[in-house]
């Protein structure tokens, strides 16, 4: 990777893409991201753009901006960006995960290609990754200037917390909302905001939690694999009751019009989300498993990434 005036240059197998830092608004909050195109895209024409969302605690340096690269290559205008309140974007608190502003975060992603003169308005696509996944299905059912969504290990950050999901069950999710509401009056009065983590810190945590999803979080976000320092793993705890609230999928069959494409690994503990992802929906639809690959594997493992990429490719030439 080399400087090359505003942009970087990344050269692989003999396809240069370029990435340039941008700035764009979400209300008033300022948003971070990177522009990827091929080196020789000529601004006077109209390239097809694809919107790259990243997964909850990521930030656009790790899989939205692998898939961004490789998207690219196919000659795609690509857009990787930070959430709001999250990596280099702005916003107060920090580490906040409001599933309604990460929905927003892409319509105002799609806002900013808007400005670029050689955008195709009528070509662009989401991808979004884990909960950018459920993010992005939910933000097409409304943003119709999206007109084809996929996804990779798509998650429903709502319905992983709810219930027997990720806090251990509806008791304890309850015993949560509560504890959320004791913190919002705490906070209100003075005391200092708590912070959670997404995965495990150390491997020793990892090893001690029962879930595999956990593991091989850690083993991506905490170790160099792909550890960055503006992913921090601190979650804002009374995200919380936000997040509870929240349901990716709850009018897909209705107000999903867009073709979508759900991929996942065949051995992914969280297959059931995209399986259900593409049951409701009534648009065209493909569920496609990678043969081996686990959730977190079809982040950068090359033999899966580049089945993905094939197949989106594939998709979104298709239906852009």
């Amino acid at each position: 990777m080399i400087s090359y005036g505003n942009y970087k240059k990344f050269n692989r197998e003999e396809r240069v893409v370029m990435m340039k830092h941008v700035t764009f608004k979400n209300a008033n909050i300022e948003m971070k991201g990177d522009l990827y195109t091929q080196e020789n895209f000529d601004e006077s024409k109209k390239y097809p753009a694809i919107v790259a969302v990243h997964p909850g605690g990521a930030v656009k340096e790790q899989v939205s901006g692998l898939y961004s690269k490789r998207m690219a290559e196919m000659g795609y205008i690509a857009l990787a960006f930070d959430a709001s309140h999250q990596g280099e974007s702005g916003g107060e608190p920090r580490y906040l995960e409001n599933p309604t502003e990460r929905v927003e975060d892409i319509r105002s992603a799609i806002d900013y290609l808007s400005t670029l003169s050689y955008v195709d308005m009528e070509k662009v696509g989401v991808l979004g990754i884990c909960a950018g996944g459920g993010y992005s299905i939910n933000a097409a059912l409304t943003e119709k200037r999206i007109k084809a969504v996929a996804t990779i290990s798509a998650f429903d950050i709502g319905a992983g917390f709810r219930g027997d999901g990720m806090l251990g069950g509806l008791e304890a999710t309850l015993e949560t909302l509560n504890k959320v509401a004791a913190m919002r009056s705490a906070q209100t009065n003075g005391e200092d905001s708590l912070y959670i983590t997404y995965v495990p810190n150390t491997e020793e945590e990892a090893k001690a939690n029962p879930m595999v999803l956990m593991k091989e979080a850690y083993d991506y976000y905490r170790t160099p694999r792909a550890q960055h320092p503006n992913s921090t793993n601190k979650l804002l705890f009374t995200s919380l009751d936000k997040i509870i609230a929240f349901s990716a999928f709850g009018f897909v069959p209705t107000l999903l019009t867009q073709p979508i494409l759900a991929i996942v690994g065949s051995e992914a503990n969280t297959k059931g989300f995209s399986e259900n992802a593409i049951e409701l929906a009534n648009s065209p639809k493909e569920l496609f498993e990678v043969k081996g690959a686990t959730h977190i594997a079809m982040y950068d493992v090359p033999e899966y990434v580049n089945q993905a990429v094939n197949k989106l490719g594939e998709f979104f030439g298709g239906n852009l």
